[in-house]
């Protein structure tokens, strides 16, 4: 029988976000929504059986961590959640593999999908692992946002599509505020070696 999954939905300076969990840890996490319906309803269609627990002090303290985090990094401190522990076990491999390295990128640093493919030892894979990163369910915790397509002609970096509410905008505002959490301008993000 799988284990009972519990949700809870927070504010944040970008909107609000949700958060799942069961007693192996986070199953999930969603980037901000305009509104708590909003987020309520998304995590409600990812986690049809899920029980919704409303007060923030009846958390578990480890998801009252993540929440804690996720609202620091978004109100612009340089945070890197990597203390907050995923139950990723649903994962694929490669999947698991991809976002294992995803989350590792710091806080004000980005890589294409091709290099995150090259260091996970499997060159030719910049799609899956765009898959992958499009499938995360852990965002912001594993930070999605920092991996972005190759550039091309006249162009930084291709900021291809992002499932969070406002899409590419709430990406470069994400970015921006990390950017300026590590002393950097917008755009101006290093990469990772």
């Amino acid at each position: 029988m799988a284990p009972q999954v519990f949700f809870h939905c927070y504010p944040t300076a970008l909107g609000h976000c949700g958060v799942a969990w069961t007693e192996r840890g986070i199953v999930g996490s969603q980037l901000p929504e305009e509104s708590a319906s909003a987020t309520r309803d998304r995590m409600r269609v990812r986690f049809p059986a899920g029980r919704e627990v409303v007060d923030f002090g009846d958390l578990p303290g480890a998801v009252r961590h993540a929440c804690e985090g996720v609202r620091a990094l978004l109100e612009g401190e340089a945070r890197d959640l990597l203390e907050v522990e995923l139950d990723d076990s649903a994962l694929a491999p490669f999947d698991r593999e991809v976002l294992a390295l995803t989350r590792r990128i710091p806080v004000g640093q980005t890589l294409t999908y091709g290099e995150v493919a090259a260091r996970v030892g499997q060159p030719g894979a910049a799609r899956a692992v765009g898959r992958a990163e499009g499938h995360n369910p852990f965002a912001p915790i594993v930070p999605c946002h920092r991996v972005m397509g190759a550039p091309s002609a006249g162009k930084a970096a291709n900021l291809t599509g992002f499932s969070a509410a406002g899409g590419v905008v709430t990406k470069l505002k994400i970015l921006a505020i990390e950017a300026r959490a590590t002393g950097q301008q917008a755009g101006e993000q290093q990469d990772l070696f």
